[in-house]
């Protein structure tokens, strides 16, 4: 069955090592999938505001990492089991969860080669132009939870983020930042 539940910042819908037994939806606010970097800070793999978490773990015996809730919001959880099953038996269905995947993956490379880019100025211009739309992203958790997902220090985007718009190249309000 699925469930529809309100979430608060900082509460983790699932955590890395457990076994898999529901996948979910987000409707609303904004999830991260993290794990513990070799410094000791959390690694951000996806921020999502809108789709699905936990997709990779369908045929998983534990989640490989930590969904924690960054934005208050909703999310539908449902079943793996009720997945499975729908997924063997309606091919149009199953077709619709190959489409989905396949934009993920896209977006996956698209983070590979964001991070193979050097300097947080260019990363973080190809993450608004990659990511967000009409050269505007919304920041959801924050700079901190961008720096993450750049993998740079929020010192450093920080710093970034304010040459850029002494330069007259970024600006932030209402909760984005954009490109002009």
């Amino acid at each position: 069955m699925c469930v529809q539940s309100r979430h608060v910042k900082g509460e983790l819908l699932f955590r890395q090592g457990k076994r898999p037994e529901r996948m979910f939806f987000v409707t609303g606010g904004e999830v991260v999938l993290q794990r513990p970097g070799s410094r000791g800070d959390n690694v951000v793999l996806q921020r999502t505001r809108q789709g699905f978490v936990a997709e990779a773990s369908l045929q998983s015996s534990k989640y490989h990492c930590d969904a924690m809730v960054a934005v208050p919001g909703t999310v539908v959880s449902l079943p793996i089991e009720s997945i499975k099953q729908a997924l063997l038996a309606d091919p149009a269905f199953a077709m619709r969860w190959i489409g989905m995947l396949n934009r993920e993956m896209m977006r996956v490379r698209t983070q590979c080669e964001r991070l193979s880019i050097k300097g947080v100025r260019l990363r973080l211009l190809h993450l608004v132009d990659t990511e967000g739309q009409n050269g505007r992203l919304p920041l959801g958790a924050g700079l901190k939870s961008i720096a993450s997902e750049l993998g740079v220090s929020h010192e450093a985007l920080y710093r970034t983020v304010a040459e850029l718009e002494k330069q007259g190249v970024l600006h932030r309000e209402d909760g984005q930042i954009g490109i002009r």
